[in-house]
């Protein structure tokens, strides 16, 4: 038998206390289920589109096409459950966990198997009796198209599934305004304002930026925190705004403010940690290093911030905002201003932020991050300016990126525009879907991917992803309407005019 593999949302249900009620009532437990499943369960899968892939004793697989309709199936059948043992006494009610992710699988006649049929069934078991708990990726997709809301479990390391992955529970109750505040208290928020460069040289703005991006990137990848997007925060550079102000804003508990000093082989970064309830300052600290001190400078202020919001790091956070992206500070150097070429978003700068990242490559082979810059430059100029780059090469790129870090979500959202670039629309919503899981608040993964299911006339899709986009950046929401409404007009963007 042949396998293929498809992208499919999985859907894993178990009853609660299945063996208890067997052993007080074989029978009537057996009836009562399968009475269940005829009259409720089996129709609600019908009406949402999804195929019964398989049923084990107590428990259920089933898989849709439509992450929406796998999520609004799973509400459905609980919300219906509950009204069903209204009035029951709660030794004879029966109730389900749920599961759900989106994933890909392997599929070999009428079955389904693989990481994204584990991975539901590891969320299933997670699931509190009668609710349901999907992944990351299902949140992702299904954004504001359901009326619920999502509680962010964290990521949760899942027994045999590789990677830690972010849980969230489906509150299938409108929870109350003090519930959300608790939630809130529970997790910490921070925003990061731009550093200060204080060189005197303006050109080293740059360096500044960038290390303010790098904190940003590093916060980000804990769960315990909520971190403000980099693009809004930018916002305020250079403007003259009290923080409290922007605290209250951005409805934050915490403003992290700093400055960089770079000369010659010397830098000096500072750092303030203020609370927004009072001002006061929870943390402050100065560095003078040697510049290839500069990732030690980075990983001591994140780890100082965890610290002082007694934030608890997950093992695999723990290795990921200590592990350098290079040992070569010069590399770095020209991957921060080839970044910083890049956000400017013109034909001439897309050129020169190449130049900036194949200098990195050239000073260090096996940095990563440089490889997927470049890449993401030869599929701007090919896909916006129609410049006349081999598709061959852009795809050696992004190859040459995975091979040095697959776990890198920016690598995975370069190769998928690659992909897309090339039309090869399969595979590229593959690498789009796993870099949101590596990282659900990467807007390039959710920009990127929009574009190319747009291309494919997928507009449903395309939109759900436009404004996922737009919720991580919302400061350039008009930018990701405009260019909606462009393309279905067929009127080219300014930029590419």
């Amino acid at each position: 038998m042949v396998s293929q593999r498809r992208l499919t949302a999985v859907l894993a249900a178990d009853m609660v206390g299945y063996s208890r009620q067997m052993g007080a009532d074989e029978a009537g437990t057996v009836a009562a289920l399968k009475s269940l499943r005829s009259d409720l369960i089996d129709q609600k899968i019908a009406d949402h589109e999804g195929r019964i892939v398989k049923v084990i004793g107590d428990g259920m697989l089933v898989e849709f096409s439509s992450v929406v309709n796998a999520v609004a199936c799973g509400v459905e059948i609980q919300r219906a459950v509950r009204e069903r043992n209204s009035g029951k006494p709660s030794n004879r009610c029966i109730k389900f966990r749920i599961g759900i992710n989106l994933g890909d699988v392997i599929v070999e006649g009428d079955d389904i198997f693989g990481d994204g049929v584990n991975v539901a069934a590891r969320l299933e078991r997670l699931a509190q009796p009668g609710g349901i708990a999907i992944s990351g990726s299902v949140r992702d997709h299904v954004g504001n198209r359901l009326d619920l809301q999502f509680e962010d479990r964290g990521e949760q390391k899942l027994k045999n599934i590789e990677k830690a992955i972010r849980v969230y529970d489906v509150l299938l109750e409108t929870p109350s305004v003090e519930k959300f505040s608790v939630v809130k208290k529970d997790r910490p928020s921070i925003a990061v304002l731009p550093f200060n460069n204080i060189s005197g040289d303006p050109e080293q703005e740059y360096f500044s930026d960038g290390i303010t991006e790098d904190i940003i990137t590093d916060l980000s990848k804990i769960s315990g925190l909520f971190v403000v997007a980099r693009n809004t925060v930018f916002t305020y550079k250079g403007k003259a705004v009290k923080v409290e102000q922007i605290a209250d804003d951005l409805g934050v508990n915490y403003i992290l403010e700093g400055s960089v000093r770079k000369a010659g082989a010397r830098v000096r970064v500072t750092g303030e940690l203020i609370s927004a309830d009072d001002g006061d300052h929870v943390w402050a600290e100065r560095f003078d290093r040697d510049l290839t001190d500069i990732f030690a400078i980075q990983d001591e202020i994140t780890h100082a911030i965890v610290e002082q919001l007694k934030v608890k790091l997950l093992p695999q956070e723990k290795k990921s905002i200590t592990q350098a992206p290079t040992d070569n500070i010069e590399a770095y150097t020209y991957y921060l201003r080839g970044r910083d070429f890049l956000h400017r978003r013109s034909k001439h700068y897309s050129r020169i932020a190449r130049q900036m990242f194949a200098k990195a490559v050239t000073l260090d082979p096996n940095y990563a991050r440089a490889y997927a810059g470049m890449a993401d430059c030869d599929s701007f100029l090919y896909l916006n300016y129609r410049v006349d780059v081999p598709l061959d090469r852009l795809l050696a790129t992004t190859e040459k990126a995975l091979s040095l870090d697959d776990t890198l979500a920016e690598a995975h959202a370069s190769r998928g525009l690659a992909l897309s670039a090339a039309q090869r629309y399969d595979e590229a919503k593959i690498e789009f879907e796993r870099a949101i899981a590596l990282d659900p608040n990467l807007f390039e993964a959710h920009y990127f991917y929009a574009r190319a299911s747009f291309a494919e006339g997928k507009i449903e899709l395309a939109t759900h992803l436009f404004e996922r986009a737009s919720q991580i950046r919302p400061d350039d929401y008009q930018s990701v309407v405009l260019r909606i409404h462009c393309s279905l007009l067929s009127i080219p963007w300014p930029d590419q005019r």
